[in-house]
């Protein structure tokens, strides 16, 4: 049974110790900061459970660092991650679906930023299969567009942002 909820206070270390498992450093202190963010009105974090057992968290920010999202008043998806054992059971599918709905009680576009090597690739599937559609900036790196020719570093901050319009 999968279940969809905010993240709670005693979640943290739960969450932590899931993708310590597997390797990930997720420190505990990340998500008690997004726990607070989330009580302070400027996150959502949303975590699935299977069988009581979680699964993997989605995160939505409010007013995001990205420039062309604060000028459009665009809330953006950040941290969006399934467990590995917990792929393709739909997860990651009815955590997009939570965070869009609760988006579009604000807004009537979503944004996301996605890296662009390959650890990144079924979440650049995901979204474009979910229609979304690149912003048209063309690609950044910490939030700060590249211009041409530029030279960068491919890691976790080479991001193209995109956008999806909300029925």
């Amino acid at each position: 049974m999968r279940l969809i909820r905010h993240i709670e206070k005693h979640d943290p270390p739960v969450i932590s110790a899931a993708f310590d498992e597997i390797g990930w450093d997720k420190p505990v202190t990340q998500y008690e900061q997004y726990f607070l963010e989330q009580q302070a009105g400027t996150r959502e974090v949303l975590i699935a459970l299977m069988g009581g057992i979680f699964a993997g968290y989605v995160t939505i920010v409010w007013e995001p660092s990205y420039k062309p999202f604060q000028d459009n008043d665009i809330p953006e998806i950040q941290d969006f991650n399934v467990l590995p054992k917990f792929r393709r059971q739909h997860i990651g599918t009815a955590l997009m679906d939570k965070a869009e709905a609760l988006i579009s009680t604000r807004s009537s576009t979503v944004g996301v930023g996605v890296g662009m090597y390959a650890d990144y690739g079924n979440a650049q599937r995901l979204y474009v299969l979910r229609g979304y559609i690149p912003d048209g900036e063309g690609l950044t790196y910490k939030h700060k567009v590249l211009k041409p020719m530029e030279h960068t570093i491919n890691d976790d901050d080479l991001v193209l942002y995109f956008t999806k319009a909300l029925k």
